[in-house]
């Protein structure tokens, strides 16, 4: 029995290799596909899925490059044998076929289908034996490049990357001062969470400042993208994962661009997205368009803005907070702040109300939360609301007008809950009966008057 596993041995080439175990899941080709389809835009599991892997798998990929691409993504150079092709020589080879026969039928060299049956043959048992799967698991793995990374090298590097990264802040005497105490938890700091004080310089001040430090040591270089990696990549940590907490920030993953221009609310649909908004409403030729938002102030206080394109009038919506703010707040319940989804629908509904149905054709706003039951809101007051693109503000420009203008009586970083219903009213007549250049100096109530006024000699009704 020894002879024989001599002689196989022997016939391999190489003594039998005690499996490594599982091959990956996924090949190159596959994560190719997973990262083209992050790049543009798609999620951890939509992009598995199109790669051909579960969105399980996905989510890993994502997670373990950091959001960054562990794989190059240009396309394979055919100059080795594909996943395909070595499926198509298992198949020839278990008929029987010589080498000659299968480098013809692959249109390749006889030499290297005698080099991929020889090395990538699975030789477990001690015997050639020869599989597809084994194959491209030899070939992946004989691929790898176990580059140092100049980080892990170069401890000088390190310590001087580390050190205006995350080194500790000092008062004028030296002395360190520590900041809050924080814990690192592998997500994003939220912007109400303390976080990890630290010099803090960004990666690319760190690598350019390198050439200033040292400028006669070429040792002493390095890239801002490979700081990048070292923190984000778990594969090339000469940096310690949670200090991403001192870059600006603060993320455990880095955001493809692709992500943050396609994203918008789950409650828009397509039919209320700004394309789909009558071109009148664009051209400003029929008033009864209106645009709307919200203005923030200190403690979550806010008041909501509504201006008519065409003649630019103004009103303001009361919002006052609920009275159990500041308390903590019941799950799924209501935002106790006072401008939540609820809150800003009957707002808006009342305000509607008070105009005639000429004046209510449309309303333009941006993907705000505070908007979630605009199909209700829409059933109530005949509104047809839509959605500006995510991070658009021009696309409503003229309510951004009037919020600059707003911020004259109600200016930042003050509380906006303790003006009433009449005071706002107050303000919004001020701003009405100012005149303005786009309405060749009238005022936006002059302008509205003189709208109603046609309206009533056509015989239109108005309501109270």
């Amino acid at each position: 029995m020894g002879a024989n596993k001599s002689r196989r041995s022997a016939r391999a080439g190489r003594s039998p290799m005690p499996s490594p175990g599982r091959p990956s899941v996924g090949r190159r080709e596959h994560r190719q596909r997973f990262w083209e389809a992050i790049a543009r835009g798609l999620s951890s599991e939509d992009a598995g899925r199109e790669a051909g892997v579960s969105p399980v798998v996905g989510c890993r990929w994502f997670r373990e490059g950091g959001g960054m691409p562990s794989s190059n993504l240009a396309p394979l150079s055919g100059r080795y044998l594909s996943f395909a092709e070595r499926e198509e020589v298992a198949i020839l080879h278990a008929q029987r076929l010589g080498v000659r026969a299968i480098a013809r039928r692959l249109r390749r060299s006889p030499s290297t289908i005698s080099r991929e049956l020889r090395r990538n043959a699975a030789t477990r048992g001690g015997a050639l034996e020869y599989r597809a799967t084994t194959a491209q698991w030899h070939a992946d793995r004989r691929a790898r490049r176990p580059k140092v990374a100049k980080l892990t090298a170069n401890s000088q590097l390190r310590e001087y990357v580390q050190t205006r990264l995350a080194g500790m802040l000092t008062d004028t005497d030296g002395t360190g001062v520590p900041g809050p105490e924080t814990r690192w938890n592998g997500r994003r700091h939220g912007q109400r969470q303390d976080r990890r004080w630290a010099i803090s310089w960004s990666p690319e001040q760190i690598a350019n400042r390198l050439r200033v430090d040292f400028p006669e040591d070429e040792s002493m270089r390095l890239s801002h993208e490979a700081i990048y990696q070292s923190l984000y990549v778990q594969s090339r940590g000469a940096l310690r994962r949670e200090l991403v907490s001192c870059l600006r920030t603060g993320r455990a993953l880095r955001v493809p661009r692709a992500r943050t221009r396609g994203q918008g609310k789950k409650f828009v649909s397509s039919e209320s997205r700004l394309s789909q908004r009558p071109v009148e409403v664009t051209d400003r030729t029929v008033p009864g368009h209106w645009e709307g938002d919200l203005i923030l102030g200190l403690g979550s206080s806010a008041i909501g803005t509504l201006v008519e394109r065409n003649t630019r009038f103004t009103m303001l919506l009361h919002l006052p907070s609920m009275d159990a703010h500041g308390q903590p707040r019941v799950k799924n319940g209501p935002a106790l702040a006072g401008h939540g989804a609820e809150a800003v629908r009957s707002a808006i509904a009342s305000s509607r109300t008070t105009l005639p149905e000429q004046l209510r054709r449309t309303l333009t706003w941006d993907q705000g939360a505070e908007m979630a039951q605009h199909v209700r809101l829409r059933a109530d007051t005949g509104l047809a609301i839509y959605f500006c693109d995510p991070h658009s503000p021009w696309q409503r420009g003229t309510n951004e007008n009037t919020n600059g203008l707003l911020r004259q009586y109600f200016p930042k970083g003050t509380d906006l809950s303790r003006y009433s219903r009449e005071n706002l009213a107050t303000v919004a007549a001020a701003l009405n009966n100012r005149p303005r250049k786009a309405l060749g100096w009238k005022t936006p109530a002059e302008s509205l008057d003189a709208h109603l006024c046609s309206l009533q000699r056509g015989g239109v009704a108005t309501t109270p």
